[in-house]
C-alpha cells in the first residue's frame, strides 16, 4: 500500500479495541495485531521489490501478495473503526491521527524531489507516494455513521466501487482507491468479535492455509496475464483497456478474491500473544517510515535484479519493518506520526437555541 500500507492504522488501532455493546472496553486482540504486523512486513517487502518484478518470480509474489495485503489492512481498519462516531474526542484522534500526519508525510515525500530535481510539487488534495491511505481511511472513517444506519451497507459499498470502475475519476481526493477499496472498509465494519472466533478454529486454519497455497500457485500461472494495475485499483476499466462489462466482473472477482485471502490470511495468522504481537500496535510507523528507504533502495535497481537481490529485498523488508514498529523508533517519531496537537482543539462549541426557531433545510 503502491502504498501502502498499508496504517491509528493501514493500520491505525487505539490502545484497546472498540467497546463491546456493554460499553465495557475489551483488552486487544493479539489476533489483529499479529495480522497486521505480517501484512505490514509483505507491504514492506513488496515496495522493495516492486522495482524488481522483471525476475519472473519476484513478479508473481508481488501480484499474489497486493491481492490482499492492503484489504486485509483495510478490513482491520473497519473493524477498529465500528464504534466510530462525531463525538468531539474521536473527532479530534481523526484529526491528530490521520489528517495531520496526512499533511507531514505529504510535504515529507514532496522535498526528496526538491532536493534531487529542483521540483517542489505538493498538492494536499493529490495523495502524493503511499499517503493515499491516510487520505482514503479519513474518508472512511468519516463516511463510518452513514453505512451503520444503511440496511444492506456492503451491497451498497459493492455497488459504488463497481461504478466508480466506469468513470476516469480524478487522482484528488485518492477518488479510485477510495471507491475501489471501500467494499473492504465497510466489510469490516459489518465483522463482529463472533466472526473472527469463527477463524481460530482449527478448520478454518487448515482451509485458511489450503486456499493462500492454491491462489499463490495460481498467481504464478497467470501473473503474466493479468494486468497489474487491477491489484493496485488506481484506474477506471477503459484506462485498464477493457469495456465496463468486462471490468465490472473483474473488479467483482478482485474484491471476492480480496476478502477469500484476508480472511484466509486471518485464519492461519496465530490468534495468541507473541513476539511480535506488541509491534503490530504500531504498525503505522512502519508504513509511514519505509517510503524513504524504498526511494533509496530504488537507486540501486540494476544491481539488485536477480534472484538474490529479490530475497535480499524481502529479507530486508522483513528486518526493516519490525525496527520501525520498535519502541526507539515511535519515541523518535512520533512528533509525526501520532503528534500532540491537543493544543489546537478547544470545547466543542454549540450554538445557543432559541425557542420557535424554524428547523434546517
Amino acid at each position: 500500500m503502491t502504498v501502502t500500507a498499508p496504517v491509528t492504522a493501514p493500520v491505525t488501532a487505539p490502545v484497546t479495541a472498540p467497546a463491546r455493546p456493554s460499553g465495557k472496553a475489551v483488552a486487544r486482540d493479539p489476533l489483529l495485531d499479529n495480522a497486521k504486523f505480517l501484512a505490514i512486513v509483505l507491504v514492506v517487502s513488496g515496495h522493495l521489490v516492486e522495482e524488481l518484478r522483471d525476475v519472473p518470480a519476484a513478479h508473481a509474489l508481488y501480484f499474489f501478495v497486493y491481492l490482499f495485503h492492503i484489504p486485509l489492512f483495510i478490513v482491520v481498519s473497519g473493524y477498529l473503526s465500528r464504534n466510530f462516531t462525531f463525538s468531539p474526542g474521536k473527532a479530534r484522534k481523526l484529526i491528530s491521527g490521520l489528517a495531520v500526519p496526512y499533511v507531514i508525510f505529504e510535504v515529507a515525500y514532496s522535498l526528496p524531489r526538491f532536493f534531487l530535481y529542483g521540483k517542489l510539487e505538493i498538492s494536499l488534495l493529490d495523495p502524493y507516494y503511499l499517503t493515499w491511505f491516510l487520505m482514503s481511511l479519513f474518508l472512511w472513517r468519516l463516511s463510518t455513521p452513514v453505512w451503520q444506519q444503511l440496511r444492506h451497507p456492503l451491497v451498497v459499498a459493492v455497488g459504488l466501487c463497481l461504478l466508480s470502475g466506469t468513470s476516469a475519476l480524478p487522482d484528488e481526493l485518492s477518488m479510485n482507491r477510495t471507491f475501489g477499496l471501500l467494499p473492504f472498509y465497510v466489510l469490516g465494519l459489518m465483522l463482529t468479535p463472533e466472526h473472527l472466533d469463527l477463524l481460530r478454529e482449527r478448520r478454518a486454519r487448515i482451509a485458511g492455509g489450503a486456499v493462500l497455497a492454491a491462489v499463490l500457485a495460481a498467481a504464478f500461472a497467470v501473473h503474466t496475464i493479468v494486468p497489474t494495475e487491477w491489484i493496485r485499483w488506481r484506474h477506471s476499466n477503459h484506462q485498464i483497456g477493457v469495456d465496463d462489462l468486462t471490468g465490472t466482473l473483474i473488479r467483482l472477482a478482485m474484491l471476492a478474491v480480496g476478502a477469500l485471502l484476508v480472511a484466509s490470511f486471518l485464519a492461519v495468522t496465530p490468534s495468541r500473544r507473541t513476539w511480535f504481537t506488541g509491534l503490530g500496535a504500531a504498525t503505522m510507523y512502519a508504513y509511514l517510515l519505509h517510503g524513504f528507504v524504498v526511494k533509496v533502495a530504488e537507486r540501486f535497481h540494476d544491481v539488485l535484479v536477480s534472484p538474490l537481490g529479490v530475497a535480499a529485498m524481502a529479507v530486508l523488508g522483513a528486518v526493516l519493518a519490525a525496527l520501525l514498529c520498535t519502541s526507539p523508533v515511535r519515541r523518535a517519531f512520533r512528533w509525526a506520526v501520532e503528534p500532540d496537537v491537543s493544543w489546537a482543539f478547544t470545547r466543542l462549541r454549540r450554538p445557543p437555541r432559541r425557542p420557535q426557531e424554524p428547523a434546517a433545510m
